[in-house]
């Protein structure tokens, strides 16, 4: 079935949990897709895991439209969310809205996907106001982790967890068809999910959101450089994939790869000609 912002709603209305997972390129598009998951989404987290940045900060919008088109490529069924990057959104109302246009008009994307709060209320209102559904993103936004200090837990004090209660009633007030929770303590995503009626999506904040998302190459082992606390490593697949390029560089070395069944034939007529 094809998945959409309103079989999103209609997943938390119906006590169904929804899955997401992030996307960079055709082929694992197509592999997630097939594999029935609810929600892919292009994040600019791609700095990091697929470009060797340091963070999320140096991600342009030419990355994300490059990797959005080929994601959106490989899809057929999952809803396919677009990460707008660092400086898309912040500089004006005008320029989210345009630059989120984009990302549906030329990414295909079917949504879009920003960090922030209340602060953001009248971006969201607006982006919305253009026909294009929007995605919330609090708790631990990677995008203000200057700010943050780092990346670290977040909400855990008072006056913390209720500017996240705030957000996340302003951001459903603004439009925002559902809310990624990123680094939340459990019981605080537990109290925002019962509080707002549209999904949230948890990253690292406990199993009582309505959804989870995880990047693909943390569920997989594929990126080595750190393991947040709140990822589960379902496959090996770096090692796998480490054995692999070993065996390959040893059977070219030794003759063994290729062999005769990876080899094409001409007729001995033609060779004979050819001496």
């Amino acid at each position: 079935m094809k998945n959409t912002v309103t079989t999103f709603k209609d997943s938390k209305n119906n006590g169904n949990k929804l899955t997401m997972l992030t996307s960079y390129d055709y082929s694992t598009a197509k592999l997630i897709d097939s594999a029935g998951v609810n929600g892919i989404l292009v994040g600019d987290s791609l700095g990091m895991v697929c470009l060797g940045y340091e963070d999320t900060l140096s991600v342009t919008m030419d990355d994300m439209l490059h990797h959005c088109k080929a994601v959106t490529r490989g899809n057929k069924n999952s809803l396919v969310v677009c990460d707008m990057p660092f400086m898309s959104y912040q500089t004006s109302v005008y320029d989210a809205v345009c630059n989120a246009g984009r990302l549906i008009k030329e990414g295909k994307a079917h949504a879009i996907k920003l960090e922030g709060g209340s602060e953001f209320s009248e971006h969201v209102k607006a982006i919305v106001k253009a026909s294009i559904p929007v995605m919330g993103h609090i708790g631990l936004t990677p995008q203000s982790i200057n700010s943050f200090g780092g990346f670290k837990v977040q909400g855990k004090s008072e006056a913390a967890a209720k500017k996240l209660i705030e957000d996340a009633l302003a951001l459903e007030e603004a439009g925002a068809f559902a809310i990624v929770l990123e680094c939340v303590p459990a019981k605080l995503a537990e109290i925002i999910t019962k509080k707002i009626s549209i999904p949230t999506i948890g990253i690292g904040a406990g199993k009582e959101c309505d959804g989870q998302i995880l990047v693909y190459q943390d569920l997989l082992a594929l990126f080595s450089d750190f393991k947040p606390k709140f990822v589960k490593q379902y496959a090996n697949i770096g090692d796998q994939m480490k054995l692999a390029f070993s065996q390959y560089i040893d059977e070219v070395n030794d003759g063994v790869f290729p062999s005769a069944e990876h080899e094409f034939t001409i007729s001995d007529d033609v060779l004979e000609k050819l001496y």
